[in-house]
């Protein structure tokens, strides 16, 4: 019987095609790991928001994804050698009148929300790494000289 590594690592260009083909890596991955379904499908997210963001942010022109099988828990490595910038997003116009020109709760809909500060309840981008620290029990973002590690540890039960 061949032992399955505990280790999988790929490279890809840094494109919009990055996503899906390292999310279909991931997922195989935890699949010969015999992972539970539930578990590839966090990690699936998980790699797809931190490879967007690479995508999205970076300027990098490769996007290395690591998965390390460990001892009740998957870590996942996005690694890129760009320069991070802020995407600037557009939030929607202000309704002054009409039927959305207030939020539920009566306030306007750029004030706060549900805890969710000026506008950024409403804008269509800005949340995938809010996403995977809600999916990870650590994470953490490693800038250097030569580029941006971002590590997510994902619970396994």
């Amino acid at each position: 019987m061949t032992a399955v590594p505990e280790e999988a690592v790929t490279t890809w260009p840094a494109t919009a095609a990055a996503a899906p083909a390292l999310r279909r890596f991931a997922t195989a991955s935890a699949r010969a790991w015999h992972l539970e379904a539930a578990a590839c499908e966090v990690l699936a997210l998980v790699v797809t928001e931190l490879v967007t963001n690479v995508i999205l942010h970076s300027g990098s022109p490769r996007v290395t994804l690591r998965l390390r099988l460990l001892p009740g828990l998957l870590r996942v490595e996005v690694h890129d050698t760009g320069r991070w910038h802020r995407r600037v997003t557009r939030r929607p116009a202000r309704h002054t009148t009409g039927p959305h020109s207030a939020a539920p709760n009566g306030t306007a809909p750029d004030d706060a929300v549900d805890g969710v500060l000026d506008g950024v309840a409403y804008a269509e981008s800005g949340r995938g790494l809010a996403l995977v620290r809600a999916c990870a029990s650590y994470t953490t973002v490693r800038p250097s000289r030569k580029g941006t590690t971002v590590l997510a540890e994902l619970a396994l039960a």
